[in-house]
């Protein structure tokens, strides 16, 4: 029996980007009277927050690794209660939580913002051998210098860059790193010597056609081979080798690499999967206009850990969190009015160290641009953006609820 219970108004479940830009909407918007009636904490056991949409330019040498983080104290909203532990199981119909330390929240409103998991042992030979020999990746603070130790050693033979299945973290962040490493290889004049290769489960470069197009021809320019529908399944790194299934065919396919960078299978953490909160595929079941849990009507969640049929980004945060916000506080009002969310996200894809599309585009797959331009085309203009203006929007206003 645990006798050690805390009781919040609203328990926000992770202090990543989505729980700590949710809380900071909620809060601007509940006014004095919620305030005082519904307390807002954030269940949260990480001492660092990353900003990880910055681990791209991490990895093709732009910035080091630690300009993506910061205090996650510093990052608290002034209001909120921060509880420094991990959710260990959920019990939504009885509307409370239960901590790895043991102790139970009761709440009465509560926001699953947990993220997602890289399943970093998913793929045999992959965990014991990523940062080493030749093997890389982006998908963690510990891991990404690697990435770039990989690019500015390189000199020459086959490179290989890999995207699993879906879903992920920002659908086009692999091919991302790959057009950077490609520009430094041309750079440096060991591109003659250097083979390219994309490997993806995907069936094509881009899901949206309007940045597929131009995608396609940056692939043409940068000479880079392309496999679709390969999906890997294992590294043997003894011998340089990866391993892919044909997802046509069934058969699997090896490759020598000198280097690869793996974008490591990704899936909803287990305590969400293992809870009634979760839908067929293990993601938290809410609705996709309102983000509130199709079951469970003082339930919502956004982010990675969402059941939500968009790219999982830092830029669908930005637009999901103030619905969440919105609806929460209609709900504690007993109003029937909702907002909606489109399902807006972007993926600012990196084509070079001078280039990039802004991909903005909605749940249709239609864009949704920002700017007065055709966002397709590659932009030194969009790089810059990418560089210095969004790591500015996502510190000093999306996290406090400003943007």
């Amino acid at each position: 029996m645990i006798e050690n219970i805390k009781k919040v108004g609203v328990l926000v479940v992770g202090g990543g980007s989505a729980g700590i830009t949710v809380a900071a909407h909620l809060l601007l918007r509940m006014g004095s009277v919620l305030k005082k009636r519904y307390s807002v904490a954030i269940l949260e056991p990480s001492e660092v927050h990353y900003y990880q949409p910055m681990w791209t330019l991490v990895g093709g040498g732009i910035y080091p690794k630690e300009y993506s983080q910061r205090p996650e104290a510093s990052l608290i909203p002034r209001d909120a209660t921060w509880i420094k532990d991990a959710v260990a199981s959920f019990c939504p119909e009885e509307n409370y939580a239960v901590t790895q330390s043991g102790q139970r929240i009761d709440y009465e409103y509560l926001i699953v913002a947990t993220g997602l998991k890289i399943d970093w042992n998913k793929i045999p030979g992959l965990a014991e051998s990523v940062g080493k020999n030749g093997v890389c990746s982006n998908y963690s603070f510990e891991t990404v210098d690697s990435t770039w130790e990989n690019i500015r050693n390189f000199k020459g033979g086959t490179a290989i860059f890999t995207q699993p299945n879906p879903p992920i973290k920002c659908g086009g962040a692999p091919q991302k790193i790959m057009y950077l490493a490609e520009d430094y290889f041309q750079n440096s004049g060991i591109r003659d010597k250097s083979k390219v290769v994309f490997c993806s489960a995907a069936g094509g470069i881009f899901s949206v056609k309007k940045y597929a197009d131009t995608l396609e021809q940056v692939l043409k320019r940068k000479r880079i081979e392309t496999h679709f529908k390969h999906n890997l399944v294992a590294l043997r790194p003894e011998i340089k080798e990866a391993v892919f299934q044909n997802l046509d065919t069934k058969e699997e396919v090896a490759m020598h690499y000198d280097m690869i960078h793996v974008t490591p299978p990704q899936s909803a953490l287990d305590v969400v999967k293992q809870s009634s909160l979760a839908n067929k595929d293990g993601w938290v079941d809410v609705d996709k206009d309102s983000l509130q849990h199709v079951r469970f009507p003082n339930v919502f969640s956004l982010g990675d850990a969402s059941g939500l049929p968009t790219s999982k980004t830092g830029a669908a945060i930005r637009k999901q969190a103030p619905v969440a916000a919105r609806n929460m506080i209609s709900v504690m009002k007993g109003s029937p009015e909702r907002a909606r969310y489109d399902g807006y996200t972007s993926c600012p894809l990196v084509t070079g160290y001078k280039s990039l599309v802004m991909a903005e585009f909605d749940y249709e797959s239609k864009p949704a641009e920002t700017f007065p331009i055709d966002q397709s085309k590659e932009r030194y203009s969009m790089f810059l953006v990418k560089k210095y203006v969004l790591p500015r929007l996502y510190w000093h206003f999306m996290l406090k609820g400003w943007a």
